[in-house]
């Protein structure tokens, strides 16, 4: 019986040894141990997200909400017009920061067109002929309607001839670009002298200064044509000097009003040029 009991107490024993860790020295997991892993896991920075690749909305967006427009956009000139108050033309003027091809002798040829046979030049010779005839600048073609009727003609021909010398047939000639090319910026002084010189003037076909040969040699030549249909009686040298300087005078003053228009719609009627 000893011996029985002696031996099922080493099979006891054999079996609870095997049931242990074979590391004894490994400590057991503990649950604080357990809970501090856990915490560290949730404590793990998250996954880092992408860059984004633009602004935030409304930042640098134009057609965002809030977005406003730069001091160089709200400060840009304003455009010219093709007409001014609806009845002068202003087909030859070109828009402040604005640089077209130079015209084709097509395109010029259309320009002088519009600028001879516009509505408001019909109402505009009209005014300067009865200016002359009530001042009786030519005694020989009378008074009264007759008169007035010879003062129309030959006003309209000294407008027309001018204008396609002046507009098409030099400017083909010499390749000048004979549109008015507006400043839009500055102070008054600088661009009155920018526009009252564009007279003398002029760019050319590959956009440099050039004397404005056009302007000058055209309504000198039309002031020549002119002694063709006027009294002789007054067409001395000194009245056609007078002509020629009163046409120079007269296209330097269209560029002048050209350049400031947009500013007196803008900022004194308060309208769109």
């Amino acid at each position: 019986m000893r011996f029985f009991f002696l031996t099922t107490f080493l099979l006891s024993a054999a079996c609870a040894s095997a049931q242990q860790p074979s590391d004894p020295a490994a400590p057991h997991p503990s649950v604080e141990t357990v809970a501090g892993e856990a915490r560290d896991t949730q404590d793990l920075p998250d996954k880092p997200q992408p860059a984004q690749s633009g602004p935030p909305d409304g930042a640098g967006n134009p057609n965002a909400p809030d977005a406003k427009p730069s001091d160089k956009e709200s400060a840009a000139p304003a455009p010219q017009p093709k007409r001014i108050l609806g009845l002068m033309p202003n087909f030859r003027a070109v828009s402040a920061d604005t640089l077209p091809v130079p015209p084709t002798p097509k395109q010029a040829l259309w320009i002088a067109t519009q600028n001879s046979f516009d509505y408001s030049d019909f109402i505009f010779v009209a005014i300067t002929s009865a200016v002359s005839e009530g001042s009786n600048n030519h005694p020989q073609l009378g008074k009264g309607v007759d008169g007035f009727a010879k003062y129309y003609w030959r006003g309209f021909v000294d407008k027309t001839d001018g204008n396609y010398l002046v507009i098409f047939v030099l400017p083909t000639i010499f390749h000048q670009d004979e549109r008015y090319y507006a400043k839009g910026e500055g102070g008054f002084w600088k661009r009155f002298a920018y526009s009252s010189t564009r007279i003398l003037i002029t760019p050319n076909y590959q956009g440099h200064d050039s004397v404005n040969f056009s302007e000058l040699l055209g309504r000198g030549m039309a002031e020549g044509i002119s002694t063709a249909y006027y009294p002789s009686q007054t067409q001395t040298a000194g009245a056609i000097a007078t002509k020629y300087g009163y046409a120079l005078l007269r296209d330097a003053a269209t560029d002048v009003f050209r350049e400031f228009w947009p500013d007196i719609a803008t900022h004194v009627l308060h309208r769109h040029p």
